[in-house]
């Protein structure tokens, strides 16, 4: 089922931040933390610095009414800079890779590309852009078709 979330990016602080957030909502995280060292070796990319591999890939915690709070660290190391202002994205999670595409399409039109839609190791069709107007943009399909 289609839905929207907010995703946040964290300097090197994700698991402190979203363990406050467990205390306000009262809710528990829906999988396991997932850690930049469970990301399989890439290509063409130099080895994870040991200081990374036990920073937040991806988290989700329920916040009300179906609402998911997601995010990330975004160390330096690895080529991020968060500020106030690029550290939030509305997550969008489409029924199709059809409808991610035009999406997709329609809101990067006039902005910037991120990261081009693409099959992801974990499975999904993903991308992320940034609109004509500044806002972020995460698009993330788990449909094979």
């Amino acid at each position: 089922m289609a839905s929207v979330s907010t995703y946040l990016n964290f300097p090197r602080n994700t698991e402190e931040a979203f363990n406050f957030y467990k205390t306000v909502f009262g809710t528990e995280f829906v999988e396991k933390i997932n850690r930049f060292g469970d990301i399989p070796p890439q290509e063409g990319q130099p080895p994870m610095a040991e200081d990374d591999k036990n920073l937040v890939m991806h988290v989700m915690l329920p916040t009300i009414g179906g609402h998911m709070l997601m995010g990330t660290d975004a160390p330096e190391s690895m080529g991020f800079t968060v500020n106030k202002g690029n550290n939030m994205y509305i997550m969008l999670q489409p029924d199709t890779k059809e409808e991610t595409k035009k999406l997709f399409a329609a809101l990067s039109a006039g902005g910037k590309v991120g990261m081009e839609l693409a099959d992801m190791f974990w499975g999904d069709y993903y991308g992320d852009c940034t609109d004509k107007f500044g806002v972020q943009w995460m698009f993330n399909c788990s449909a094979k078709k």
